[in-house]
């Protein structure tokens, strides 16, 4: 078997790059021998991998993992070994106890963008069969859900790309809002690269100079939380030099001439003062996009954390509307999904208002359709719940219990001291992951369970391609899986049935479960994944012939009742919190290439936490003359829900007026400790990407 190399895909970002894997797990110190080898006949990364999914075997060592399960002690408060049959036993009781004494709703469930299909379906199903609740989300709502929200208003279906990567080399001009893939997704990095050899031009909105920006051949660095005016901006001009495409507004589209209305009240010189981006820079953007004969809008989280998030996507969308450039070859809009099954894991029912296929929770039809798959009453469904922050924020009121998988909300959510007190007030708090994240290491109970490697099952990557990951190796002794964890919990609440721990036989019921759905995935077999590279959804089952599955979306009509997009009138406002005398600096969050989301995984790597060993502070050379800081110097940044500190890395790649802190650290470079909680009202996405702040030396009083 060391010899062997079995195909499968990388454990972070939504590319899911394909990778091999040789060797087998060794019963030594240095904890495995698997290697990962390149696999170049995988279409979306072609062999590259960046230095997280190489290194992505070191976290399959016993050294950095949990091997068994934990148990607060009441004796000594500490978290101490205990058996499975212990641990799952005191999970259940407690459960059960919160139920009876509090109602079904007082028991919360929370998962992770990164749990396969088949672990976020019967998670979705655990906590509306089993525990009867409707109190279920998951990290993701902090990923996309703006854009996902603006998706369904514009296209009536959300899948991030509605074309595969390999078209973005194809087109003849990319607008790319608020996405540094240079250091977020390196592999996807030579799309970029293969589009200018090509001819094509490359637009960056980005308050930094980022490695992506500088790649651009124009780079627009607008005010953190002014995107949305930038986009209606950019439509004004469209409309004011007569480059709409009227042939395509009339025959594909509704609802123009009152989004027209909306973007003819910001004009150019306006949104300069908004957006601090020039009249002429505004102008070369409409021309490089509208000369291309196609073109793409692409955005990430840089515009879509916000309050205002899904109104900004709906901005950017109008303008591909407005030009033709949407529903045509080579020509979109589309959003780069962060986590790796951020796409997925939206679709199987973990989200507070979804069922399996991307049916809504208060659709009778859909309630009936996923009831007689899992075979209860349809009545016996709770309704819709409360999205991410919001449950969080409940914990320890009206929510007493929580399960929670595959996420890190104490390092994650915005104003995370806040959410680290909720967690703490909790009557109970049960947490199953690979790692003891700051999350686990508060809870009442701690699961060990399988990661990527270790086990099979499909995730679905930012193009909508649903892709088999395929076991490789065996679990350390001590460790079960996410689904044998859920199946034994619900034996023990008394449903024996329905809860196999097979991904495979778990992915057979989603099928059914998901089959007339937006995001149909009956057509869809683990042979026909493993045969096809993956295959895109929507893919329905049909008889004869199988269903090719769908590469590029709306060639024809969109998923609307009428099969026209809608155009939806959008209007610039402020961010929730704008700078003040008290808290004159703007924040920007964002990542840095050797780390990822929480950092639970990743910094537990050592080549990964060499190259990037904490948080620092990122500040123009203007701001740092004025407040008389010199490189390295340690800085606090405060805003009104806390303080985070890091050492000062002062560069010209970022605006006079902003701030830029990466997000992967604990403790006192937490910078969620400072970001705001303030929502979407469609979405319910925090704004993570911009709040007012002041800096301070981390040992003296305020000076900005």
């Amino acid at each position: 078997m060391r010899d062997e190399t079995i195909p499968t895909h990388c454990p972070y970002c939504a590319l899911q790059c394909g990778m091999n894997l040789r060797g087998v797990r060794q019963p030594d110190a240095a904890g495995t021998a698997v290697e990962v080898v390149e696999r170049p006949d995988f279409p979306v990364n072609r062999g590259a991998l960046c230095g997280k999914g190489r290194t992505s075997p070191s976290l399959l060592s016993s050294r950095v993992r949990l091997t068994a399960p934990l148990i607060r002690s009441h004796a000594t408060g500490r978290l101490e070994p205990a058996t499975w049959e212990e641990a799952l036993r005191t999970i259940a009781d407690r459960l059960r106890r919160t139920r009876e004494e509090h109602g079904a709703d007082a028991v919360g469930v929370f998962g992770g963008g990164g749990l396969t299909n088949e672990k976020a379906y019967t998670l979705g199903k655990f906590a509306r069969v089993v525990l009867g609740t409707s109190q279920i989300d998951y990290n993701g709502r902090f990923c996309m859900s703006s854009a996902a929200a603006a998706h369904g208003k514009a296209f009536g279906l959300d899948r991030g790309l509605p074309f595969p990567l390999e078209d973005i080399p194809r087109t003849g001009c990319v607008i790319l809002v608020g996405s540094n893939l240079a250091e977020t997704m390196p592999p996807a990095l030579r799309y970029l690269t293969e589009l200018k050899e090509n001819g094509g031009k490359l637009i960056v909105i980005d308050p930094r100079r980022t490695k992506t920006a500088e790649q651009a051949d124009l780079h627009l660095a607008p005010r953190p939380g002014t995107d949305l005016a930038l986009a209606l901006g950019l439509l004004h001009e469209v409309v004011a030099q007569g480059r709409t495409d009227e042939e395509f507004i009339a025959t594909r589209t509704t609802g123009w001439a009152d989004a027209r209305a909306a973007a003819m009240a910001h004009w150019p010189e306006l949104v300069e003062r908004i957006t601090g981006v020039g009249v002429p820079e505004l102008r070369e953007a409409v021309r490089l996009f509208c000369d291309a004969p196609s073109a793409m809008v692409l955005t990430a989280r840089g515009p879509e954390q916000h309050s205002k998030g899904t109104d900004t996507v709906s901005a950017w969308i109008n303008l591909c509307l407005a030009t033709g450039r949407a529903g045509r070859p080579l020509s979109g809009y589309g959003c780069l999904t962060g986590q790796g099954n951020g796409q997925g894991g939206r679709e199987h029912g973990q989200k507070a208002d979804q069922l399996p296929g991307y049916r809504k929770l208060d659709d009778p039809a859909a309630r009936a359709h996923v009831a007689e798959v899992w075979g209860v009453d349809p009545e016996s469904l709770p309704g819709p719940g409360r999205s991410a922050y919001e449950l969080l924020d409940a914990l320890g009121g009206d929510v007493k219990s929580l399960l929670l998988m595959g996420s890190n909300p104490v390092v994650s959510a915005p104003r995370a001291a806040h959410i680290e007190g909720r967690l703490r007030s909790l009557d109970f708090l049960a947490v199953a992951d690979v790692v003891l994240s700051e999350t686990a290491a508060l809870a009442d109970v701690v699961l060990p369970v399988t990661q990527w490697a270790e086990e099979s099952g499909t995730t679905t990557n930012l193009e909508g391609r649903v892709l088999l990951r395929r076991k490789a190796v065996d679990a350390p002794a001590g460790v079960h899986s996410d689904l044998q964890v859920l199946g034994a919990l619900a034996g023990l609440l008394g449903h024996e049935k329905g809860f196999p721990a097979d991904p495979e036989e778990v992915f057979e019921e989603l099928r059914r479960a998901s089959a007339g759905g937006l995001a149909d995935y009956s057509g869809i077999t683990y042979r026909r994944i493993a045969e096809e590279d993956g295959v895109f959804w929507p893919c329905p089952e049909k008889e004869g012939d199988p269903h090719p599955g769908t590469p590029r979306l709306f060639l024809d009509r969109f998923a609307t009742p009428d099969g026209l997009a809608r155009f939806v009138p959008v209007g610039h406002r402020p961010a929730a919190e704008e700078p003040d005398a008290e808290y004159p600096v703007l924040l920007t969050t964002g990542r840095v290439v050797a780390q990822y989301q929480s950092g639970a995984q990743t910094r537990r790597v050592d080549e990964l936490n060499a190259a990037a060993p904490g948080p620092f502070v990122e500040l123009h050379p203007q701001m740092a003359e004025r407040l008389g800081v010199r490189e390295g110097d340690p800085l606090a940044v405060v805003s009104r829900r806390g303080r985070a500190t890091g050492p000062a890395r002062i560069t010209t790649g970022i605006r006079p007026d902003t701030v830029f802190m990466p997000f992967h650290w604990p403790g006192e470079g937490r910078v969620n400790t400072v970001t705001n909680p303030a929502l979407d009202p469609t979405s319910r996405m925090p704004e993570f990407k911009v709040c007012a702040v002041r800096l301070e030396p981390a040992d003296r009083g305020a000076v900005a």
